[in-house]
């Protein structure tokens, strides 16, 4: 069977959920079989890779913005449950995006020291995107180190959640906000407002990765190719998407918004991964069977998909 890389798996740390009473109340709301899942980085963990022919499994830490020293703290204990795996696990580097230069020192220190492949970030920091130039830096390390950045949702910033309420309970609203719908268009709408900042001019040669079949990108991509071309970039939206731009299926389980991904992407920018524990192996491993049997991505092509983009974007090697 051919092996599996997943890159949007996550784990969380007790040394951060238990650091403020917030944090710890928003990890209170999951199961807790579920918080079980992502305090394991070890046997389990690796069984639950078993079950779902996952060979190589990059993790990143769960929600929050947490300042350097407990970044720091987070990705140690990273890396040392990485170093007893080291065939299996893999690490994307938990960064402390409020102190940006801090953020490009860790990114910098986990890449060469603790050997992590890049580094996952939230989709603003308390409503605030990353066009904003201050951020920058954490770019540009990228680019020096040839790693990627994941762009993955998080939840609104509580001036945001006014525009989700309406005729109906809190708790429509709060999932409208999240998981129901502005997860996504806003982690869209950040690839977009990063593009129109020039970030992609400055860097062209930054590595941006997205999950949830493109966050809503692929369907609009073509009506926003044609509007961005007023916005008067050195390098345009097209070529930016074509070769900047890496898009996992995590978390979606469905072959209507990959056949649209894959008739607006470069096959090989598009990876497959799971989004466990929020989404099981066993879950993503019967969906690859779906696409194997369905015929929309064969032969090379699928390998590109199931492993080999993702060890030529990280530089891993799925045994």
């Amino acid at each position: 069977m051919i092996p599996l890389i997943t890159l949007e798996e996550h784990y969380s740390s007790r040394k951060i959920t238990q650091s403020t009473p917030e944090t710890s109340a928003l990890y209170a709301t999951f199961p807790p079989h579920l918080n079980a899942k992502l305090e394991n980085l070890d046997d389990e963990r690796v069984n639950d890779l078993d079950k779902g022919n996952v060979a190589v499994q990059v993790i990143s830490h769960g929600p929050g913005d947490f300042p350097p020293p407990l970044c720091i703290t987070a990705n140690d204990d990273l890396a040392t449950a990485v170093s007893k795996h080291p065939t299996r696990l893999a690490g994307f580097a938990m960064l402390p995006m409020a102190e940006p230069v801090a953020a490009a020192e860790e990114l910098e220190r986990c890449v060469r020291q603790l050997g992590f492949v890049g580094a996952l970030v939230e989709n603003h920091l308390n409503g605030q995107f990353y066009d904003d130039e201050r951020f920058w830096c954490v770019f540009a390390k990228a680019e020096e180190l040839d790693v990627p950045i994941y762009i993955h949702p998080t939840f609104a910033a509580e001036d945001m959640m006014e525009h989700y309420k309406g005729n109906y309970p809190d708790s429509v609203a709060m999932a409208l906000s999240a998981f129901g719908w502005s997860w996504h268009t806003e982690t869209g709408l950040h690839i977009l407002r990063l593009f129109a900042s020039g970030v992609f001019d400055r860097f062209p040669k930054l590595k941006i990765i997205i999950g949830h079949m493109g966050e809503m990108l692929p369907f609009q991509i073509d009506r926003i190719y044609a509007v961005s071309e007023r916005w008067g970039k050195k390098r345009g939206l097209r070529e930016v998407w074509r070769e900047n731009i890496w898009i996992t299926t995590s978390g979606m389980f469905s072959l209507a918004p990959l056949a649209c991904l894959l008739q607006t992407t470069s096959v090989e920018h598009v990876l497959y991964s799971v989004d466990y524990p929020f989404s099981t192996n066993e879950r993503g491993l019967q969906f690859f069977r779906e696409i194997e049997e369905s015929g929309l991505i064969q032969g090379r092509e699928l390998e590109l998909f199931a492993y080999k983009n993702a060890e030529n974007l990280l530089g891993l090697k799925a045994e």
